[in-house]
């Protein structure tokens, strides 16, 4: 088996958390979200568009139990603007960021990286294009 990439992430939110995610992730940090399905009750989420190939599932529910260090760390999305360029869009969007590494490794090498957390706790890195 060879894999090639990441199709998607799965991360359960409250159930009345689908208003903060779409800010988070559609306005905040500029991703589209894909919601017609959730919307009309046909699916039991909604989707995150990171890229043409890649999506992070919303999935809404009472069961939700926030995210802690024995359970989750991260998602990483590779984007194609430079830290600077990550960090100031950030600041503008109010999106307080909790750390930045000058190079950690990724599945394509070494790139900066700046950190975030989503409103239900789920840490998001912003890994520049090696």
């Amino acid at each position: 088996m060879q894999a090639r990439h990441i199709d998607h992430v799965n991360l359960r939110i409250p159930a009345d958390g689908v208003g903060d995610a779409r800010e988070f992730y559609g306005e905040r940090l500029g991703f589209g979200i894909e919601d017609g399905p959730y919307a009309a009750g046909e699916k039991p989420f909604f989707d995150v568009r990171l890229s043409a190939t890649a999506v992070i599932h919303c999935w809404p529910t009472e069961e939700f139990e926030p995210p802690t260090a024995t359970n989750y760390d991260h998602v990483a999305v590779v984007v194609e603007e430079s830290a600077d360029e990550i960090e100031g869009e950030l600041d503008a969007a109010g999106v307080e960021i909790e750390k930045s590494l000058d190079e950690p490794l990724g599945a394509a090498g070494e790139s900066p990286a700046v950190y975030v957390r989503d409103p239900f706790g789920y840490r998001v890195e912003l890994k520049a294009r090696v």
